[in-house]
């Protein structure tokens, strides 16, 4: 449950609690987009791991796809732009017995909120974080964001970006993350692989995935990313050997790696502040016996 060192919330006894599928909200995706495939792979992964649905939180921020929480059957929370990792660290810490996901795009993730992403990162908050990265802004109608390639002519960029994308798996090893992927939304089950490692992994799981804006990206497409992308599974790459995930972070043209770049164990926040070591918050006793002296103070 979002790592192994979690503690599992109290589930009664019973029948089996049901796992998270679809929600009764259709998504309200452009036809043919890559977030289709990025929330069915989180549905699999969650299915395989056979996490009750009570026990799930999925957290986004602001854009296309983070409207993701509303197509499953999990708990969700639909942040500011750019706010869904401090949320979704607040959540972590107020119960650390539940599985917390924070999903987002490039813009959302790698631009207003790229601050919040360094620190949840340096932090190694125990949870997974899954961004739909389409090179673009698709709710605003097609500016340019933070992984827009150099000279791509977008509506804000008519003359071509003039700006070097922010490459988002160097920036996860350089802060700390403890499992860095990358996947692509049109293989959704090496992608659902990917996440349902990362949920498992102890630490906190960046998973980058290729997906392509069918509507405002006419570059970076599906056939673009099936020409290029390879599985570094495949490749005899070390996961555990940081120097060789910087060298395939950085591989950008006709050979694009996707897989699993780093794995390590490192002690988490929640196993290293002394509160959070005692047991999720909402099961540890107050030591008030009157709450409402308390909340008379802040009313």
């Amino acid at each position: 449950m979002a790592g192994s060192s979690a503690t599992p919330v109290q589930v009664p006894s019973g029948p089996p609690l049901p796992v998270v599928g679809k929600s009764d909200t259709r998504p309200t995706w452009c036809p043919g987009c890559g977030d289709f495939g990025v929330v069915a792979s989180i549905e699999m992964a969650l299915k395989r791991l056979g996490i009750p649905s009570q026990n799930v939180v999925i957290v986004s921020g602001i854009g296309c796809s983070s409207n993701l929480p509303h197509f499953l059957s999990s708990y969700g929370f639909h942040a500011i732009h750019g706010r869904a990792l401090p949320v979704a660290e607040g959540i972590r810490w107020a119960n650390h017995g539940l599985t917390v996901i924070g999903t987002g795009g490039d813009g959302d993730g790698f631009g207003i909120g790229v601050g919040h992403f360094v620190h949840t990162m340096r932090r190694n908050v125990d949870m997974t974080y899954v961004t739909m990265d389409n090179q673009i802004y698709g709710l605003t109608t097609g500016q340019a964001s933070p992984t827009s390639t150099l000279g791509q002519k977008t509506k804000s960029t008519p003359a071509g970006v003039i700006e070097n994308p922010i490459d988002p798996i160097a920036l996860a090893l350089a802060s700390g993350a403890t499992y860095v992927a990358r996947g692509f939304s049109g293989d959704v089950k090496h992608l659902s692989e990917l996440v349902a490692n990362g949920i498992r992994h102890k630490g906190f799981a960046f998973v980058d995935v290729f997906s392509p804006c069918v509507t405002y990206n006419k570059i970076n497409t599906f056939d673009f990313f099936r020409q290029r992308v390879y599985k570094l599974e495949s490749s005899g790459h070390d996961p555990t050997d940081l120097v060789a995930a910087w060298q395939r972070a950085l591989e950008w043209g006709e050979k694009i790696p996707i897989g699993l770049f780093y794995r390590t164990e490192k002690p988490t926040y929640e196993d290293l502040d002394e509160v959070l070591r005692a047991g999720p918050l909402v099961s540890q006793p107050t030591g008030i016996a009157d709450l409402s002296k308390v909340l008379d103070e802040f009313v």
